[in-house]
């Protein structure tokens, strides 16, 4: 899944390539996708692109007095394109959900794709990006300068839940998903299942710390990159995250897993846990 690094990324590239450019048609594709229904996506047909930015994990394409929001979810991503194909797109033939395409450069644009069978990625087009439910609900940017050592002291105090679940809500901090809250908690040598408001105020100041430096290294890395190979560089940047079985690259013990329903977490017994394995109920319920 995209997440902040990799969006931050995306905005920055698409804003280079769309600003100050006419969009020429939006067309759906995938139907499903589309979660609004005024102002219509054709309504963005001659807008000019006044600039691409973030909320969180969501994408803002602002053309006009109008915007066009994209939520990724686990398989979404965009794709520029210098020349688009010039037949029309078959609804529910392939992992096309939307076509944007620019009335110039001729003949580019962008694809916005979704593979598998768990469809989540979302198009909303909307007048102020706050009425996207999702954005609203959103806390604090973790990149932003109204984020502080305080800032996060007040947002963990009180806080009942293991310090992983914190990291990912997305109304606490926004733009924090599964792999870099794995990373920013193996930087920081804490468990995934410490609670949030037992950390003591060294282990909040050391956690502020690391969240930044972990997300601006990825955000440099990722900087200038084509969008073509941004998924590439997460995974060669992430030093636990889906990578079970590998060693350490800090101290040398084996990465273990604990999985959930739906994801799964990674992280060191050695750095993280006192060299204790976490308990993971599913493999034991697995195992029975």
């Amino acid at each position: 899944m995209p997440e902040l690094p990799e969006v931050q990324a995306l905005a920055a590239f698409l804003d280079e390539h769309l600003a100050g450019h006419t969009v020429a048609a939006a067309t759906p594709v995938a139907i499903h996708a589309l979660k609004t229904y005024d102002p219509p996506l054709s309504a963005l047909e001659g807008q000019v692109v006044s600039g691409v930015g973030r909320h969180g994990k969501f994408l803002d394409i602002s053309a006009g007095d109008l915007h066009l929001v994209l939520h990724l979810a686990r398989a979404g991503w965009v794709r520029w394109q210098e020349e688009l194909p010039t037949t029309p797109p078959k609804p529910g033939k392939g992992p096309l959900a939307l076509r944007v395409r620019m009335e110039e450069p001729a003949g580019s644009g962008i694809d916005v794709t979704e593979y598998g069978t768990k469809k989540g990625l979302a198009v909303y087009v909307v007048r102020d990006p706050n009425d996207v439910p999702g954005i609203a609900r959103l806390g604090i940017d973790p990149l932003s300068e109204e984020f502080t050592v305080d800032v996060l002291r007040g947002l963990l105090d009180g806080e009942r839940r293991q310090i992983k679940g914190v990291l990912r809500d997305q109304s606490v901090l926004a733009g924090i998903g599964n792999a870099y809250s794995d990373e920013i908690l193996h930087a920081a040598r804490m468990s995934p299942y410490k609670l949030a408001a037992k950390l003591t105020p060294e282990e909040v100041a050391n956690l502020y710390e690391v969240t930044l430096s972990t997300l601006n290294d990825a955000v440099e890395r990722s900087r200038g990159l084509p969008m073509k190979d941004l998924k590439a560089e997460k995974k060669s940047g992430l030093r636990v995250h889906g990578r079970t079985g590998e060693k350490c690259p800090v101290c040398g013990d084996t990465i273990r897993e604990v999985s959930f329903a739906d994801s799964s977490l990674q992280y060191c017994p050695t750095c993280q846990t006192g060299g204790k394995p976490l308990a993971d109920r599913r493999l034991s319920r697995l195992l029975k």
